[in-house]
């Protein structure tokens, strides 16, 4: 989106006044964490999530931290309470990765999270700029000795917003993408499953003569041979630039096309 024009190239219908330029800070809280004492046992193992940093990342929606604080912890530490629809931001090593809490909860100081003012900003209109938020903070977090952003640098980043109505539109939209992303990686996961335990099936193992598991129809048992018997190995050839040419009449196929398509059929017709 051109921040001149202030208007998106593709927008819901009936949507047409231009986008306004605010700072983060004008339309969100933003808010630090911190960490209780790990010496003191009263202030862990609680029922306020506490996240860290490394719980960020793989999911959209958080419900359940893997560490938890008492009210006693929360109390003497600088970790707040962050409401539902708060955004989190990891600010350090690992900076941009954010999540939306779908239960209240704290952070420990690895974060600046964003907490919407709702009547103005959608969290997950928010969530779905994540790409410009952490482009934002590495550039304003960068030359320390590591990099890392603070609340006030973040509330000072400058963001395009349209009115409520249209940020909600945009966010469900988002919101919907990203479900049937995350439903394709989980079909994806489950067939890779499938195909690591048949790759274990399908072929026999040290010892056997036949696999597991087999198609209709094929019984006889499997014949041990040497790879040379099966295949001619060819010595491959280094050229210089001077040697290639985009005109020429056969593909040079080199060892980048290997590491680059592992695991693929190269068609050099298209290479």
């Amino acid at each position: 989106m051109s921040e001149h024009a202030g208007k998106p190239e593709i927008r819901f219908a009936g949507f047409t006044e231009t986008w306004e330029q605010r700072k983060l800070g004008d339309v969100a809280d933003i808010v630090g964490g911190g960490t209780p004492s790990t010496n003191n046992p009263s202030y862990w193992n609680g029922d306020i999530d506490w996240y860290a940093p490394a719980e960020i990342g793989e999911q959209i929606f958080l419900t359940g931290s893997q560490k938890k604080i008492t009210v006693t912890g929360l109390q003497k530490s600088s970790a707040t309470i962050l409401p539902v629809g708060s955004v989190l931001f990891t600010s350090r090593a690992g900076i941009g990765n954010t999540a939306i809490l779908a239960k209240q909860g704290a952070t420990n100081q690895g974060f600046q999270s964003i907490v919407p003012d709702s009547k103005i900003v959608d969290s997950y209109f928010i969530f779905s700029r994540t790409h410009e938020l952490k482009k934002y903070a590495e550039i304003v977090g960068a030359g320390s000795t590591f990099t890392e952003v603070s609340g006030k640098q973040m509330a000072r980043m400058p963001i395009l917003m349209p009115k409520i109505d249209e940020q909600v539109r945009i966010g469900t939209f988002f919101r919907h993408l990203d479900h049937l992303v995350t439903l394709h990686q989980r079909k994806r996961g489950r067939l890779e499953n499938i195909k690591k335990a048949m790759l274990e099936k399908m072929f026999p193992k040290n010892g056997s003569d036949a696999p597991e598991i087999r198609f209709a129809g094929f019984t006889e048992a499997w014949e041990q041979r040497k790879l040379g018997e099966l295949a001619e190995f060819l010595p491959n050839n280094t050229f210089s630039r001077a040697e290639l040419s985009e005109n020429g009449r056969i593909q040079n196929i080199n060892y980048g096309y290997v590491l680059i398509k592992f695991g693929e059929v190269l068609d050099v017709a298209y290479e």
